[in-house]
């Protein structure tokens, strides 16, 4: 772990101290063959994470935000502090085995025509989750989750070949430091979700792959720093959803998107928003979605 990395890890952190430990640790055994320096970006945890990783992984750079800023935000923070030729984003609820960044980083070094690669992500039980796609896109989306989904995390188990796809799962997402120049790194109007899609997609644009490897395997448990905030973390999902809809969507699948955020707000009411800070975000998305902003 030395200054001029190869590569660079970035992760972001809120509130995530009890996944922290066995994640930094499986990073340390995963770098050892590596030249390779390690970023947190801590978005104001009030659960002690910033002194735990002072205090138990001196070896980390450590990034503590007066505020929580954001993931995208975050990220780009780690970015502009990182100085290796990749980049490795990675959720604080992973654990990486020993040889899969040595195996990724290989991997892309052979494919100048990629500028991302992600591996397969599993569960604790080694389930596979679907961690990439096709394009985005209300009927897109539609198929991916009614009919890919469930073949994928079937087939999966019996794959083994790189593939090009449309995006990756940023939960574990090794960039080329000049892709994610090139493509203006990652767009701060996302607050959470959607901005791993994004950033996809314009590295796409830029002519390059995405790969994705399914003999390199990630434990992802998912979730983890917005399983305490799952309404709030439901409407942060919808608004960026409505703004990557608006950012890239054919007019028809916005219009779609619209209806179907409507009735899925009315459900989501349900449920109850207890908090102001909750209550002030619907009704932002509200106005979002009927356009009035």
């Amino acid at each position: 772990m030395s200054g001029g990395a190869g590569l660079s890890i970035i992760l972001v952190n809120f509130n995530d101290r009890p996944h922290l430990g066995a994640c930094l640790e499986s990073v340390r055994a995963a770098t050892e063959s590596l030249s390779a320096e390690i970023i947190l970006v801590d978005n104001h945890s009030e659960d002690g994470s910033p002194e735990f990783v002072r205090e138990t992984f001196p070896w980390v750079e450590l990034i503590a935000n007066d505020r929580n800023s954001g993931f995208a935000k975050a990220n780009n923070a780690g970015i502009r502090a990182s100085s290796g030729r990749f980049i490795l984003f990675l959720n604080t609820d992973t654990v990486v085995p020993p040889d899969s960044l040595a195996a990724l980083v290989a991997e892309l070094k052979q494919r100048p025509e990629a500028g991302a690669i992600g591996p397969a992500l599993v569960r604790e039980n080694s389930s596979f989750q679907v961690s990439f796609g096709k394009d985005i896109g209300f009927f897109a989306e539609l198929r991916q989750k009614l009919f890919l989904n469930p073949y994928y995390k079937m087939a999966l188990r019996f794959s083994h070949k790189v593939r090009s796809v449309g995006w990756l799962s940023g939960a574990c997402l090794l960039v080329r430091r000049d892709a994610a120049g090139a493509a203006g790194l990652f767009d701060e109007n996302f607050f959470i979700y959607f901005e791993d899609l994004d950033l996809c997609r314009r590295i796409r644009n830029l002519g390059l792959e995405l790969l994705y490897d399914p003999a390199v395997k990630v434990v992802h448990l998912g979730g983890a720093t917005t399983a305490a905030r799952k309404s709030r973390s439901r409407l942060f999902y919808r608004e960026s959803q409505l703004y990557y809809y608006e950012k890239h969507g054919a007019g028809l699948s916005v219009f779609l998107l619209r209806i179907y955020l409507r009735f899925s707000l009315l459900g989501m009411k349900l449920f109850g928003f207890r908090t102001a800070e909750d209550r002030a975000l619907l009704a932002r998305l509200e106005e979002k979605i009927s356009g009035r902003r």
